[in-house]
């Protein structure tokens, strides 16, 4: 895993500390409240940090159907952590029936599904088959790859470009 160094704890300077490190610790003037830092120096390397997208938008092919016959579609997906992977492991469902290990996951990390208020393993479970085969795909392509894209290669022509495998209706690429 990579960390960025504005994270893994970058130097942080401050005005007039350099000059005064040097000097002894008697001999240190501390800055009064009314003491305004320097301005970075113009010649200062600027540091752009990587953003790591967590959050992916998916629609489902059918959509789930709620108590009152409302179908709800669009819907996001977080990345999964080592915790939401190890956590349905302990389930009782789960060591009963591990088929169940993907309904008990894709709960933990679906965020947002149309306007329910909450989206847990008991909303999955009650998903069409063809949607539970979508967000199981969508699943492992935005945890595995970091994206919903693949490079492939045209049949025809032999020329190598990519696909968004994240379309959001079925049969969508």
């Amino acid at each position: 895993m990579r960390r960025s160094a504005a994270r893994a704890g970058a130097a942080v300077t401050y005005s007039g500390v350099d000059a005064a490190a040097s000097a002894p610790e008697t001999d240190r003037e501390l800055p009064g409240p009314e003491a305004t830092p320097a301005p970075a120096p113009a010649s200062a390397p600027v540091r752009q940090q990587e953003s790591l997208r967590t959050e992916f938008p998916f629609q489902l092919p059918r959509g789930y159907v709620d108590e009152t016959g409302t179908v709800h579609r669009d819907g996001v997906m977080r990345l999964s952590t080592a915790r939401d992977e190890l956590v349905p492991l302990r389930d009782v469902r789960v060591q009963e029936n591990p088929a169940y290990l993907s309904v008990v996951l894709l709960g933990r990390v679906i965020t947002r599904l149309g306007t329910l208020p909450m989206v847990h393993d008991g909303i999955v479970e009650n998903m069409f088959a063809s949607d539970l085969a979508f967000l199981q795909d969508f699943y492992r392509q935005i945890n595995a790859e970091g994206h919903t894209r693949a490079a492939v290669r045209c049949p025809h022509c032999s020329e190598p470009f990519e696909v968004e495998l994240g379309g959001s209706r079925l049969g969508e690429s």
